[in-house]
């Protein structure tokens, strides 16, 4: 059976009421709204602005969780400064996740990892809207709902950990040995993770949003990432995560815009697409769906 995946040129305020209101789903008690809050030096993330009105309309708190890289939100005490600086204290409460602990969610029947380590806080939360900024990353090739949903909710050891496939939890040593590794083992770690974090939300608790604008090659956690070199595409909406992001992929890969190159180079050549495969696997939702049109 396809999963239904919405889609708006509208990237904007308005766009994001709308896909929302097309999911027909409500996000019950506590909802965290988990979302890049972008390293500082930056500019592709979400626009603050943008995301508020539909941040505030389900009654978010907008969470994230620590690198585990040596930026300017590796330690609490700056990436609170970066939330500021990025304009999302003033649109509703945020909160860092792993700033007070971690613990182990369990995986089962793992491809990879036996576990995945989150921030203690997600405890705290209800249910879950995954608000992605879709573009490319240099080590997934991708970033879609299933990174924001794996590296995103770890914390900072537990993204090490997700980067290592297992080996350490201590970012500096995951760090030195970063690209020493099998490349489709680390995805499938992601996936793992993705697992985990779904399995203890529970799926009927969590939708999803990706929005395809500024399409760098580099994500958001690049404090300088090139300037997107293809258009915008518009914003993509599923209670599958698996079909959204396929989708997503899809949308660069058959697009007609000339710039599309790099961005495809970005993700074939990191074998991106498995997150999307190795998360079916996991039973995490269909690479096959119909695309509905909004517009």
């Amino acid at each position: 059976m396809k999963s239904k995946v919405y889609f708006t040129k509208d990237i904007s305020s308005d766009g994001l009421m709308k896909i929302y209101a097309a999911l027909n789903c409500k996000l019950k008690g506590k909802v965290a709204v988990k979302i890049s809050t972008g390293e500082p030096g930056g500019h592709n993330f979400l626009n603050a602005k943008m995301i508020a009105p539909l941040v505030s309309s389900i009654k978010g708190t907008i969470v994230e969780c620590n690198t585990a890289y040596g930026g300017k939100r590796f330690e609490s005490k700056d990436h609170w400064k970066a939330i500021k600086q990025h304009g999302f204290l003033d649109i509703a409460p945020c909160d860092i996740m792993d700033e007070e602990g971690e613990f182990d969610l369990p995986v089962k029947n793992y491809l990879r990892i036996p576990h995945d380590t989150v921030g203690s806080h997600l405890k705290n939360y209800d249910s879950m809207l995954v608000l992605s900024h879709f573009k490319g990353h240099v080590m997934g090739g991708f970033g879609g709902a299933l990174k924001n949903i794996s590296i995103g909710i770890a914390s900072r050891n537990g993204k090490a950990y997700i980067h290592s496939v297992g080996k350490t939890s201590d970012p500096k040593i995951m760090m030195k040995n970063l690209f020493d590794r099998d490349q489709d083992a680390f995805i499938e770690s992601m996936a793992d993770a993705c697992k985990a974090v779904i399995d203890f939300i529970k799926p009927k608790n969590m939708a999803y949003i990706n929005v395809a604008n500024r399409l760098s090659v580099n994500c958001d956690c690049d404090a300088h990432p090139p300037e997107p070199e293809m258009a915008d595409i518009g914003i993509f909406a599923s209670l599958d995560p698996v079909a959204l992001d396929q989708c997503c992929y899809d949308a660069v890969i058959n697009s007609k815009d000339k710039g599309k190159k790099s961005l495809v180079e970005r993700m074939n050549s990191r074998h991106g697409i498995h997150i999307v495969e190795a998360s079916e696997q996991l039973g995490l939702g269909t690479h096959e769906y119909e695309l509905i049109d909004l517009d």
